[in-house]
């Protein structure tokens, strides 16, 4: 009862404040302000628009490559925290212990790697699966953006991880 009297004391109140002539102009200009805001504090904290500099972020892809901080690159890649590099495989059939030897080697390990198999997620050989494993790394086989969008999250994450993307329109 008592909310239905607050609520038609107050309707007179309104309806003056919208029907006079001088209703004030609100304060901001040009964009609107965020409605996350006004409820949460979350857009303070926003790890993809405040990405370092030096840090590595896949922003874009092709059929024949990727863009990675501005820069396009044709072809595979592979990109461990910081480091990109040019890969040789051009198809998932191509990717074999060998390609990825270098793993035996980079220090600190890799926690995963994410292994971006063109347009579909394809079929990994299971003696390649055992090689990543003998590294000390966990494998992830998914399509290339969804592994080069993983990459950004865990690096900007500060996680120590590995991609090695085959581009966008390999098939098979």
């Amino acid at each position: 009862m008592a909310a239905r009297y607050r609520a038609t004391s107050t309707l007179p109140y309104l309806m003056r404040t919208l029907g006079s002539k001088e209703s004030k102009k609100p304060a901001y200009r040009g964009t609107l302000p965020s409605l996350r805001r006004a409820f949460s504090l979350y857009d303070q904290i926003n790890l993809i628009d405040n990405v370092p500099d030096d840090q590595l972020r896949f922003q874009g892809y092709t059929d024949t490559g990727f863009t990675v901080n501005g820069a396009n690159y044709e072809g595979s890649l592979i990109a461990i925290g910081n480091l990109i590099l040019s890969w040789s495989p051009k198809r998932i059939s191509d990717v074999t212990a060998d390609s990825l030897a270098m793993f035996q080697l980079i220090r600190p390990i890799p926690e995963i790697l994410l292994l971006g198999t063109g347009r579909q997620v394809q079929h990994v050989d299971p003696e390649l699966r055992r090689f990543i494993r003998s590294t000390g790394m966990k494998l992830e086989a998914i399509d290339s953006r969804n592994a080069a969008s993983t990459f950004n999250i865990l690096n900007e994450e500060g996680r120590i991880v590995a991609a090695a993307l085959l581009p966008y329109g390999v098939s098979s």
